[in-house]
């Protein structure tokens, strides 16, 4: 990206400066356990279903019903904690998501029934949809040279979150039951919820707004935190044509109804321009890749797991491909997926700012379908889960690197919206994806869905290529009418 003539220093400059120093350790410590949160929350559905399904006596269905409806929660707040980010700051919706899943999370361990208990992690799924405002306000802070490499460390905390979950759930399920396990997994949110109210706002999202003042105050406070200097300059703008909003000030003899009504006004107006920019000329094609690859792989992330979870515990109507104990097989299948994920996202760290995000989504995209080819003929049972988590290790790799690239893409005025409305679209994927992989599998029609996966897979790798520029290197962009393709 070519360098603007301008008298000043942009918000990019001034990161550049002050280096990635203690304040960005501190920051990426407090956005990590906030993905580390969302993680275990999300993956304790896997431990407790059988523990309710005994103790409540409920059908299998309404064992589904319980994921389901985290899912679907996740499907509605992703978008609204998108909005609310770009709309009211990333700091007050870091705030809300913290509220809502400790209260839903904590609540959960006295759920007196089924139905409380459902309507419970139904918010819970709501607010766990805002996990991914915690590295949008994380990227806001990093300068341009590794911030590909320090984005991709999420899907670590996601990881590892995902393994301590399986490990409290081995040693507490057997002895304590599921509710002590909820309660135990809310205390990451609480985490949250408790350094939400210390947590700056983004200096991006301040500068964006016409607070200028304070976003100067902050980049000082980050320069002093690094030991360093910001530029003895004017901070200004990338886009030189850009007009800086003035802050909105209410008068004071305004009834409280009039506010009112001008305030639900203006959110309409907000919630309005953010959809139009979204499927503005500008983004219109990125939107659409967007959403493909959303969909594609979430449902390819779930689905293999889901694969490998059927087979590898005898669930299939076919001959058992049981490698482990029955009762250590959900636990273990956790911790061998997890951590052959840790390769992949190992590998995209050490490439994503040497050979750009494009390339690393297309590349481990077409190793996954390599990976998977040789199940169309029958295979023994350790080389089948051996291959499916391998290629589910490089559906990971692409999946973190696309993360990285759609949140560097979208500029910051719809930053958060435009993912938190890519990820509900991939919230479909996974609610499809119990049905078909599932399905087949159980059905004894494992090459057929060798055969789906390989095809939607290799799809995503092809529309990967197709995004409209490269992010690796260049500044974030602030509105729409900075996009450069």
């Amino acid at each position: 990206m070519e360098d603007v003539s301008h008298e000043g220093y942009t918000v990019d400059e001034a990161l550049s400066s002050v280096g990635f120093g203690t304040f960005q350790g501190v920051a990426l410590a407090f956005a990590g356990i906030g993905s580390f949160s969302d993680a275990m929350e999300v993956s304790l559905l896997s431990f407790i279903g059988p523990a309710i399904k005994s103790e409540w006596s409920i059908s299998p269905t309404q064992e589904s019903l319980l994921s389901t409806t985290v899912f679907a929660g996740m499907l509605i707040g992703a978008y609204f904690w998108g909005f609310m980010s770009d709309a009211y700051g990333r700091r007050m919706g870091i705030r809300g998501v913290g509220i809502i899943m400790y209260g839903a999370g904590f609540l959960s361990a006295f759920s007196p029934d089924y139905k409380s208990l459902v309507i419970l992690r139904f918010f819970l799924g709501f607010g766990a949809a805002g996990g991914h405002i915690f590295s949008s306000w994380f990227l806001e802070f990093i300068p341009r040279s590794n911030r590909g490499s320090w984005m991709l460390v999420f899907p670590v905390f996601w990881i590892m979150g995902e393994l301590l979950e399986a490990s409290i759930a081995w040693i507490i399920m057997p002895r304590l039951g599921w509710r002590w396990l909820l309660a135990i997994s809310s205390v990451p949110s609480l985490l949250v919820l408790l350094f939400s109210n210390i947590a700056p706002e983004s200096p991006r999202y301040l500068f964006m707004k016409g607070r200028t003042n304070e976003a100067v105050g902050l980049l000082g406070k980050i320069a002093h935190i690094n030991g360093k200097q910001l530029p003895t300059s004017n901070l200004v703008s990338n886009c030189p044509s850009l007009q800086l909003p003035e802050e909105e000030n209410f008068s004071s003899q305004e009834t409280p109804l009039l506010h009112s009504i001008e305030n639900q006004t203006t959110t309409f107006r907000e919630w309005l321009k953010s959809l139009c920019q979204l499927f503005s000329i500008g983004l219109l094609r990125t939107t659409i890749l967007v959403w493909i690859l959303s969909f594609v792989y979430t449902f390819s992330y779930y689905g293999l797991q889901l694969m490998i979870s059927t087979l590898s515990s005898g669930q299939s109507g076919c001959p058992s491909l049981r490698i482990f104990s029955k009762n250590d097989s959900l636990y273990v299948n956790v911790f061998i997926t997890g951590l052959a994920e840790i390769p992949g996202v190992v590998m995209s760290i050490v490439l994503v700012d040497r050979l750009g995000r494009k390339l690393c989504m297309v590349i481990p995209t077409m190793l996954a379908v390599i990976a998977i080819l040789p199940l169309l003929f029958h295979q023994t049972g350790f080389v089948t889960i051996a291959l499916l988590v391998s290629s589910r290790m490089f559906i990971e790799a692409a999946f973190s690197t696309y993360y990285v690239y759609i949140k560097e893409v979208y500029p910051t005025s719809v930053r958060a919206s435009g993912v938190g409305l890519a990820i509900s679209v991939g919230r479909i994927g996974g609610m499809v994806c119990p049905l078909v992989a599932v399905g087949l599998v159980r059905g004894c029609h494992q090459t057929l869905a060798v055969i789906m996966f390989g095809i939607i897979i290799l799809l995503s790798g092809i529309s990967a290529s197709f995004f409209p520029f490269e992010t690796k290197g260049r500044g974030l962009n602030d509105i729409v009418s900075d996009i450069i393709t």
